[in-house]
Order: C-alpha cells, then sequence, then structure tokens
C-alpha cells in the first residue's frame, strides 16, 4: 500500500501523447503534474537515496508526459525555455536532488507557465467552505470520510487508499488551485472520479477551500492575503517568504471577502458578467447563473446604500437591469438576448459608476439621506412594536409588556454583535444577508398576521373579558410577544448599522454632524409616532383599537411578504418575473410576479381567516338570539 498522496494529483495522462493539440486543457494539465511533482516527490527521497522506489518511478513516468505536454503547447516565445526547465527538473529528480530543491524549481515552473499561457488560478467569486460542506458529504465523505481522514465506508480495501486529507505537512505543499484542479479532473487509475461533469467551477472551489480547513488549525486576525494569493501559493511558499502560514491556512479555509472601494467593485461586477456571459457561451449555464449571482452580491450590492444616498432611482435601474440579466440565463434565453440583457446592464453600471466617482454629498443631501435611512428601515419595526405595548397596555398585561421590551433589547444586542462578527472576526456574504433578511421577513410576516387575526377575533369587550377570566397571557404568549419584538427589530438593524457605516464614509469628516442630525430626527420622529399611538390607542374603545390594530398588523404582514420575496431574490434563492406594475419600496410593492404573489397570498390568508372569524361571529350572533 501506498503512503504517497501521488494519486490525489495524477492527472489524466493515459489519454495524453506526444499529440496533444495545443488547448488551454493542455497548460492546465501540465501544471497539475508540476503541482504534483512539488507535492510528493520530497517524500520519495533522502539524502540522495530512493525511500519509495514505486513512487519514485511514477515521478519520472509523470515528468516524461510533462515534456510531451509543454512541447504540445502552442508555440510562443518563453515555450523552448519552460520545455528546457522541465528537461532540467527530470535530471534532478533522476539525480536523487533534495526534496525541497526540485518542489522549489516545479513551482518555479509552475509560475512560468501560468505567466506564459495566462492560466487564471483564481476563482471569480470568493469560495464559501459553507457551500462545500455538503458538496464534500455527498460526493467524497464516502471514501475520505466524515471528517477528511481516509477512513469512509467505501475507501475500505482501495488500492491506493483514499487520502488523509488532514496530513497538514502534504496538504501544505498544495494550493487551492491545487486542490480545485484535482476535483474537476478526478484521477486516472483509481476510484476518485472527475467531477467537473457533476459539479460547475464555484462548486469546486468552494469543495476546494472546504478540504483545505481540514489542515487549518487556527484563525487568525492577520491581514488578509489577496484572494489570488490563497488560491495561487502553498503554505510553504509563504512560511518561505517569511509569511504567516498560520495565517494563511485559516485564510485559504475561510477566504475573507475582499476589500474594494465603489469604482473597484463596479469594475467586478462588470467583468464577472462578462465571465459569467462566456460561461453562458460554453453552454455551462449552472456556472453562468452562479457568476452572475455573484457579480451581484459580492459587488453592485456592496455600493447599493452608497448609491442610494446619490440617486436612488438609478440604484433601482441598475439592479433591475442586473437581474434582467440573470433572468435571462436562468430562462435558458438565447446568447443574442442574454448578451443584449448584458449589454442593458453594463450601461446602467457605467452610470452608476459615474454617480459614485464624482458625486460629493453636500449638507442637506447628507442629513435627508441620514433621515430616510433610519426612517424606512425602523418603521415597520417602530409599528409592530407600538402596536404589541399598546395592546398589552390597554389589557393590563404588564409582564407581557417586559417581555417586549426585552424583545428589542436582545436584538439591539444582537444586531450589533452580527456587525461587530461581521466587521473584525468573520465574513457574512452578500448571500447570507440576504437569506437572513428574507427568512426574518418572511417569519415576521406570518407572526404578525396571526397576532392582527387574534386581536380580530378578540376585538369584542364581552369576548375580550371572557378571555381574560379564562386565560391570562403565559409564558408561552410572553415569550411569542418578546420572539416577535426580536425579529421585527433585528430583521433590518444589522442592514442598518451597514448602510449608517457607508454613509459616514461618503460623508467625510465635514458631513458626520449630518449624519448624526439626520439619524436624531429620525429617532425622535419614530419615538413620536410611537408616543402617538400608544397615547391614542387609550381613549379608543376597545373594539376600535383592536380592529385598527389587526388591520395594521395585517398589512404589515404584507409588506414583509414582499420585502421577504424580494430579498431571497437578490440572493439568488429565487428568480425574478418582471410585470408592468408600480413600485413602492416602503410598503414592500415591487414590480415583480413572484413577489406581488407572495403580498397575494398573504391577501388571500387575511381574508380565510377574516372571513373564519366573521362566520364564528355570526353564528354567536345567531346563537345568542
Amino acid at each position: 500500500m501506498r503512503s504517497s498522496l501521488s494519486w490525489l494529483f495524477l492527472p489524466l495522462f493515459a489519454l495524453l501523447s506526444l499529440s496533444v493539440m495545443a488547448e488551454p486543457e493542455g497548460a492546465a494539465q501540465a501544471l497539475h503534474l508540476l503541482s504534483y511533482v512539488a507535492a510528493d516527490y520530497p517524500a520519495t527521497v533522502a539524502s540522495g537515496e530512493v525511500i519509495d522506489s514505486g513512487e519514485y518511478a511514477e515521478q519520472l513516468e509523470f515528468l516524461a508526459v510533462l515534456q510531451g505536454l509543454v512541447v504540445a503547447l502552442p508555440a510562443k516565445a518563453g515555450r523552448d525555455e519552460l520545455a528546457s526547465g522541465v528537461e532540467a527538473l527530470r535530471l534532478a529528480v533522476q539525480q536523487r536532488q533534495p526534496g525541497q530543491q526540485v518542489a522549489d524549481a516545479a513551482r518555479q515552473l509552475g509560475g512560468q507557465l501560468v505567466q506564459l499561457y495566462r492560466l487564471s488560478l483564481t476563482p471569480a467569486i470568493t469560495p464559501d467552505p459553507a457551500r462545500g460542506a455538503p458538496l464534500f458529504a455527498q460526493h467524497c465523505a464516502i471514501c475520505h470520510g466524515d471528517r477528511g481522514a481516509g477512513d469512509g465506508p467505501a475507501g475500505l480495501g482501495l488500492e491506493p487508499p483514499p487520502a488523509n486529507l488532514r496530513d497538514a505537512s502534504r496538504l501544505d505543499r498544495l494550493s487551492l488551485y491545487d486542490l480545485y484542479n484535482t476535483v474537476g479532473l478526478g484521477i486516472e487509475g483509481t476510484d476518485m472520479p472527475a467531477f467537473a461533469d457533476q459539479l460547475d467551477e464555484r462548486q469546486r472551489w468552494d469543495l476546494a477551500s472546504y478540504i483545505a480547513g481540514f489542515s487549518a488549525k487556527s484563525r487568525s486576525s492577520a491581514a488578509p492575503f489577496s484572494l489570488a494569493e490563497l488560491a495561487g501559493k502553498t503554505p510553504v511558499e509563504v512560511a518561505a517568504e517569511g509569511g504567516d502560514a498560520t495565517a494563511f491556512r485559516a485564510q485559504r479555509a475561510k477566504p475573507p471577502l475582499q476589500q474594494r472601494g465603489p469604482q473597484e467593485l463596479i469594475d467586478y461586477t462588470r467583468s464577472t458578467l462578462e465571465r459569467s456571459l462566456q460561461a453562458y457561451r460554453e453552454g455551462n449555464h449552472e456556472q453562468a447563473y452562479d457568476l452572475s449571482v455573484g457579480a451581484y452580491l459580492e459587488g453592485f450590492e456592496l455600493v447599493e446604500s452608497a448609491l442610494d444616498n446619490l440617486d436612488a432611482g438609478q440604484r433601482k435601474t441598475t439592479e433591475r437591469a442586473l437581474m434582467a440579466y440573470r433572468q435571462a440565463v436562468q430562462d435558458g434565453a438565447s446568447i443574442a438576448q442574454a448578451a443584449q440583457a448584458l449589454e442593458l446592464a453594463k450601461r446602467e453600471l457605467g452610470k452608476s459608476a459615474e454617480l459614485l466617482g464624482s458625486g460629493a454629498m453636500n449638507a442637506s443631501l447628507t442629513f435627508v439621506s441620514s433621515l430616510l435611512i433610519l426612517l424606512r428601515e425602523g418603521l415597520e419595526a417602530i409599528l409592530v412594536l407600538a402596536a404589541i405595548l399598546a395592546f398589552l397596555r390597554n389589557t393590563g398585561q404588564q409582564q407581557a409588556v417586559r417581555s417586549v421590551h426585552v424583545g428589542w433589547g436582545v436584538a439591539i444586542v444582537a444586531g450589533f454583535g452580527t456587525w461587530a462578527l461581521a466587521a473584525y472576526l468573520i465574513d457574512v456574504s452578500g448571500a447570507q444577508r440576504e437569506l437572513l433578511e428574507g427568512a426574518t421577513a418572511l417569519f415576521a410576516s406570518v407572526m404578525v398576521l396571526w397576532l392582527g387575526v387574534w386581536m380580530h377575533d378578540r376585538r369584542h369587550a364581552a369576548v375580550w373579558q371572557d378571555y381574560i377570566k379564562s386565560s391570562l397571557v403565559g409564558g408561552g404568549g410572553r415569550f411569542g410577544f418578546a420572539v416577535l419584538a426580536f425579529f421585527s427589530v433585528y430583521r433590518e438593524l444589522f442592514e442598518v448599522i451597514l448602510f449608517y457605516e457607508t454613509l459616514w464614509l461618503q460623508a467625510g469628516a465635514d458631513g458626520h454632524g449630518m449624519v448624526i442630525a439626520g439619524a436624531g430626527a429620525a429617532l425622535l420622529l419614530l419615538l413620536g409616532l410611537a408616543w402617538v399611538i400608544l397615547r391614542g390607542s387609550r381613549k379608543l374603545p376597545l373594539t376600535t383599537f383592536f380592529s385598527a390594530n389587526a388591520v395594521l398588523l395585517c398589512v404589515l404582514s404584507v409588506v414583509f411578504a414582499g420585502h421577504g420575496v424580494a430579498a431571497l431574490q437578490e440572493a439568488g434563492v429565487l428568480g425574478t418575473r418582471p410585470v408592468a406594475f408600480f413600485e413602492f419600496d416602503w410598503l414592500g410593492i415591487h414590480p415583480d410576479a413572484y413577489s406581488l404573489s407572495a403580498q397575494a397570498l398573504s391577501l388571500l390568508a387575511i381574508t380565510v381567516l377574516y372571513g373564519r372569524s366573521w362566520l364564528s361571529e355570526r353564528r354567536r350572533l345567531m346563537e345568542a338570539k
């Protein structure tokens, strides 16, 4: 049984020969072989003596194949020098030169190959190991084991055995790109298949990042490496350059989102969309869709708040153009239609870039932007809280009032805690933010609908008094109010903090006072609205108060449903279907069939539940007569 991981990096050399055509795959496979030599040769010799004859023989075989690959590459200045380097590498192996010396030479040749044939070693979208985890469980754990130790049930008796992916000494000689390449190529002569046909490019990068995590022992607060470094370098190379290899291992296992300025983010969006269209032309529709989602979430979405402060209309127009291209890809539109949608999106991106490049913020614009951020995002939360508190105070449920205060208080702490984690400890991706917002909005929609119908059912004084006698709001009810208060506040707070962080930087030192003044004015307006609701509700008859509160909560349920679906669409979970309809973002109304359908479903639920309540009331009246 061979102890080496040679089979992990062995390309499909049985299919190759000296007559390999000059195709990009030839350069990629040559790079794959060089990576294999750099990773496994050091374990085959020691002090000029062969310590693993079988592995050493394979090294020589692969170098012969490598020479044929290089000769068959497209002729250009530098290819002959590359071929001479490969020949020198083969002689070094034959002479059993020190492992690290040969590994360094192989990596150096790999760098020349990358530059000469312009191979891309960097993923278009930052790899996400959270997406890689289920892929590993589905495709890899059966052989490699749940923890990557090579002890999976299907791996018993295999020759060679599945690799131990927790072997740090070997994984340290592999780059993230090496792992990505291995997942795609498969291993000829072993039971490991090629996954290029089953997993798209993004999924292979996600899986590679997850695998890299098996040898990462700790996280680090060191300065982030670039995505190109994380993908193309090995921990051994980083250590040799005097870098922090421990931090490098941790970061390639969970690559941090790249920090880019507004113009760089627009450029990233544009270039990623172009890669998406290229993948679409090549028939890789799934990868094209993933790239279109990544272009938005890791590019344009990060400048949306800054653009909103300058021209909200342009932000909406650009966002719709990006969604239209994404939907064209998802629907399988013709290449011409997809290209046309992309050109429209690029034009709108250009307009947005001009605004971001020249849009200085004066004092009045800064104040209004700050005012609207808190008003827009906080209005729904304050209406829910005011409605709940008015109901509880008017019905004497002081215990439950305290629970509501605890709920929104914990939400504020959790919101700032989430922001701090995302800013200093972990990276919260755009998709994760939108998923969180969408899920909490839909949950809140269901909760406020339930509460609104519940209040409507008890709007009559006699019915309420019967309920008070039979069942005061107990522990479970108080917990439910606390949960609703928590999600009503938490669902928007994280995003509000990010918006203000953007505005703070955008306004500059001279505009910080206006940011604070605008936020303060908005807070006073929201508190004033809450006071009016609480104060006015005490003067209303119980039946009128309950009915008004129920209507308010049901309206908010419809609003939350629209916002929730829109967030899931931005995350790429749901598609888009633009329709001819007006847009009113404050009410969650978007000209999209899915979003409007969710709101229609909410209205239908309200109609059914209120109809049931009306019929029950009619029966009670009939029985009373």
